[in-house]
């Protein structure tokens, strides 16, 4: 999601040749992106992804993830109408699809819930009166439509509830629609919400997560941890990221707690950080960002990194501590 952002073309396909060589088939991105979302921008991020996979003939090597973007504040640029509908899902699919510049999506997810929930960190749930809001069985309706085309392969939803995941499940099961496969949210050692009741869904419906902002917008690395912060870094460039993962006291105990952690052990915080994540039976897949190649390397090398019992019983205890200081 930097790509068309704080990466340039020629250092999305680095990126990509790297990650490549050392394994990685899975790649994610969505219509929104890049971000921060803005309409001179949008659909880049696709696009670059698209003159890559083009230009190296390596479609057929990577598993190829985006999602479409419901109604939200300011991004009605996109369409005119973000009703997660047959028409909308339609013509995002096209619309990915040429970006792309490839016959299928192997993975098609639904951004976020078109309806009022918490998502991105908000608490208190309040129920809405929020308008054009589709049934979830229209959508899935559609989703069907697309994969039987064969513009789709397969289907997820992302930022989603305990609820909205068990809806599309019990809907696809009544009315014999395809089920979801992946369920996209984020998932680190400030934010383990997840944890609660979705890990469980994920489990019993087999239903894996693509754990996503794995490091906390880079928070977990101890970068943050002493100003100034890199003056390249996201959360420097862009003020709409700085909060969620700075702004609370316990966090930033939390992640001093595991840096000190990470170094007691010999480990660096991004690996200590990632590996604890792939070591979760519910997690399908671990999605890394970054900006540059070293960044992407050490990211890539925490797959050889296994924590022991004790690591993780020491990890227990922090996150007892400091309980989601961050969700």
């Amino acid at each position: 999601m930097t790509w068309g952002e704080q990466n340039t073309q020629s250092e999305a396909f680095s990126q990509l040749d790297l990650a490549l060589e050392h394994g990685i088939n899975f790649i994610d991105t969505a219509e929104l992106y890049p971000v921060p979302p803005k309409a001179e921008t949008q659909g880049c991020t696709e696009e670059i992804l698209g003159n890559y996979l083009k230009s190296s003939g390596n479609r057929d090597k990577f598993v190829l993830a985006t999602k479409v973007a419901p109604q939200g504040p300011a991004i009605d640029y996109i369409r005119p109408n973000m009703a997660l509908d047959w028409n909308n899902i339609h013509q995002a699919v096209d619309s990915s699809l040429e970006r792309l510049q490839t016959d299928a999506i192997d993975l098609y997810q639904i951004h976020w819930p078109q309806r009022d929930n918490n998502r991105f960190g908000s608490l208190n749930y309040q129920a809405g009166t929020q308008q054009n809001t589709t049934p979830i069985i229209e959508t899935l309706e559609a989703l069907a439509d697309v994969i039987k085309q064969g513009k789709v392969r397969y289907i997820g939803i992302s930022n989603e509830t305990p609820w909205g995941m068990m809806k599309y499940l019990q809907l696809a099961e009544k009315h014999d629609l395809p089920k979801i496969v992946s369920i996209q949210n984020p998932y680190n050692l400030l934010n383990r919400s997840y944890e609660v009741g979705l890990s469980e869904i994920s489990h019993r419906e087999n239903i894996g997560l693509l754990a996503y902002s794995p490091l906390a917008f880079g928070v977990l690395t101890g970068k943050y941890q002493t100003k100034p912060w890199p003056k390249s870094s996201r959360l420097a460039l862009f003020e709409r990221f700085d909060h969620r993962y700075t702004s609370s006291e316990n966090a930033n105990k939390a992640v001093q707690a595991y840096v000190d952690l990470a170094r007691e052990f010999n480990l660096a915080p991004v690996h200590l950080a990632l590996a604890f994540i792939n070591q979760q039976q519910f997690v399908a897949s671990t999605i890394i960002g970054a900006t540059n190649l070293t960044q992407l390397k050490e990211n890539i090398d925490s797959a050889d990194v296994v924590l022991s019992d004790e690591v993780m019983s020491r990890l227990e205890e922090i996150g007892s501590t400091y309980r989601i200081p961050c969700p």
